[in-house]
């Protein structure tokens, strides 16, 4: 069961509080390139991010939020470091939330001229603490960037703001080590009910990258543990959300797309399991509704897991297959076994 958090707003999209976890990415264009980061925010949407986080490191990218704002199809965050300045200006342009560190902003007196801004513009902000960047005190003190070094690190920055009575905040305690993370974030679920953004940092290239986040996001998700997830990849961040989607389906939390189940294949596969999988893939991208595809290699498992899909298909012999549709007989199918599964598809969603 889903811990019940607190529930917050960035701008359309709810976090916290039995909202449905959300999907977020990040661009890697000049952020002052509005045309380029404008694109890149709507091919990330089109990918499925919910929410989408821009870098304002200069004066720059801070003016070009107004303009980004109203371009993006989701709520945009944006990322500041160091100077609380470039939190203002981009909260007076519009932006629907800050990823702040108030600790590195310049001092109290900063955090309160900030949380005035966020309060009165109604922005919440998420206190983003990596592994990496663990305040010294603390370092000390555990020896290393420990999963309860990070929960410190982050508790003692929300504590910066609640004494300012801001409270609209989400936490985030991220290594690019899969055990430190699931620690992490266990340990703060126990400490507090601020709704937690999931991931592993620094997780790498995609085919690395996957697999330590689902692993991780995975676990915590299975756990009840997370209301917002990034899948953080190295390279095309449009890669990201799909990644991020379908973590959520397959640990039950999104129902609203295209489930495939294929076998792994063996000596007994007598159809192209691969290719017919490619091309139903292919030709049901676009597709956003609950619908289970099984494609099975040969008649041991293939008729009972085609049985338990809305359609599927198995290897009959002989290059024919065995098409089973829910609720109909079985029937043996030659030819084109892709073109005809996608066909039966299209017919049953029509």
């Amino acid at each position: 069961m889903a811990k019940q958090t607190r529930q917050i707003r960035v701008g359309g999209v709810a976090i916290g509080g039995g909202a449905p976890v959300s999907v977020q990415s990040m661009t890697n264009t000049d952020t002052a390139d509005v045309e380029a980061t404008l694109s890149q925010i709507r091919a990330l949407a089109v990918a499925g991010a919910d929410i989408v986080r821009v870098s304002a490191y200069n004066e720059a990218c801070a003016k070009a939020v107004r303009r980004l704002v109203d371009g993006s199809p989701v709520p945009l965050v944006a990322d500041i470091h160091f100077d609380h300045k470039l939190a203002l200006m981009a909260a007076e342009n519009g932006i629907h939330k800050l990823r702040i560190n108030p600790g590195n902003i310049g001092g109290e007196k900063n955090v309160k001229i900030l949380a005035d801004c966020v309060k009165a513009h109604h922005i919440p902000v998420r206190i983003g603490v990596n592994s990496g960047s663990v305040e010294k005190d603390i370092l000390a003190k555990y020896g290393a960037p420990t999963p309860q070094g990070m929960v410190e690190s982050a508790l003692r920055h929300a504590k910066m703001l609640e004494d300012c009575g801001f409270y609209d905040m989400v936490l985030s305690m991220k290594a690019s080590n899969v055990p430190d993370t699931v620690e992490a974030y266990r340990l703060a679920s126990r400490a507090c009910d601020y709704p937690l953004h999931l991931g592993v940092t620094e997780a790498g290239l995609p085919e690395q990258g996957k697999i330590k986040s689902a692993i991780g996001i995975g676990a915590l998700l299975l756990s009840g543990i997370g209301d917002t997830i990034r899948v953080s990849l190295t390279g095309d961040p449009c890669l990201e959300p799909p990644a991020g989607i379908e973590i959520l389906q397959d640990v039950g939390l999104r129902t609203d797309c295209v489930q495939y189940v294929s076998c792994p294949t063996c000596g007994r596969t007598c159809i192209p399991v691969g290719d017919i999988m490619r091309r139903v893939q292919q030709e049901l991208a676009d597709v956003h509704i609950p619908f289970k595809v099984a494609v099975m290699g040969c008649v041991v498992n293939g008729p009972g897991e085609a049985r338990e899909a809305d359609i599927g298909i198995c290897g009959g012999g002989n290059g024919a297959g065995l098409l089973i549709k829910k609720g109909e007989a079985p029937r043996k199918v030659t030819g084109d076994l892709a073109e005809i599964l996608i066909d039966e598809i299209r017919g049953m969603m029509a």
